[in-house]
């Protein structure tokens, strides 16, 4: 269970995340800072309770997540061949690789074609052979097909970091994502993502959506006892 604090700035929203075997279950906690309204808050447990009531519509999603975590896997598994790399500053047990493009590299998939234009640095754990940060930028546009399925810009950025939240468990606790371009038909797309995971606290293993649920309610009781005797004090 963790905290994920994610959005621009004007719309940033906090929410407490639950991850279980059947997928993830998240409940809003904030919106630009000041706690939902009772009114959010009772729509908040009835999306929770549609979702429980739906079994297929959390499998759909959970398959889903499941897909972009093995999209993003093979992507990960395209690195040492996309890019050519170099040592760079030592950190104790951290390593710095920096990076920047293949002319060599034939992507396989629309996807992989971003590392034909991307450099950046990585840092790795030695140690525990983990993966801690990963920053990328564009220097020249993307071109999908030759420019004929759309393009990213030059200058797009993403920058990852993983931390060790438990002794031999590592997650993303921070993700950001700057990409603008244009895809076919000349559709306009801008992809701006900021997102930081905080909190973190063990759960059973083999939680249920059910089980998350209430203890999300629990978190949420809580946290608005919290706020109204702060309140009160003030």
């Amino acid at each position: 269970m963790y905290q994920d604090k994610s959005g621009a700035p004007g719309n940033e929203r906090v929410k407490l995340v639950v991850q279980t075997p059947e997928g993830e279950l998240y409940r809003l906690r904030s919106v630009n800072g000041r706690p939902i309204t009772p009114e959010q808050d009772k729509q908040e447990v009835q999306r929770i309770e549609r979702l429980l009531s739906r079994p297929n519509e959390q499998r759909k999603r959970h398959a889903a997540e499941e897909k972009d975590d093995r999209q993003t896997q093979n992507l990960f598994r395209m690195i040492p061949n996309a890019v050519i790399s170099s040592y760079g500053e030592h950190r104790g047990d951290l390593v710095e690789i920096l990076f920047k493009p293949n002319p060599n590299f034939n992507p396989p998939t629309h996807e992989a074609a971003v590392f034909r234009e991307m450099a950046g640095r990585i840092w790795i754990n030695q140690k525990q052979g983990r993966l801690v940060e990963i920053e990328g930028h564009l220097i020249e546009n993307v071109k999908f097909a030759d420019g004929l399925l759309g393009h990213l810009d030059k200058g797009g950025e993403f920058h990852v970091k993983q931390s060790e939240i438990a002794p031999g468990n590592w997650e993303i606790t921070l993700l950001h994502v700057n990409m603008h371009g244009r895809v076919l038909f000349l559709k306009t797309i801008s992809v701006h993502e900021d997102k930081v995971r905080t909190d973190f606290q063990r759960v059973p293993d083999n939680l249920t959506l059910a089980q998350a649920a209430e203890q999300l309610q629990k978190q949420s009781t809580a946290t608005s006892a919290a706020f109204l005797k702060h309140s009160t004090v003030k």
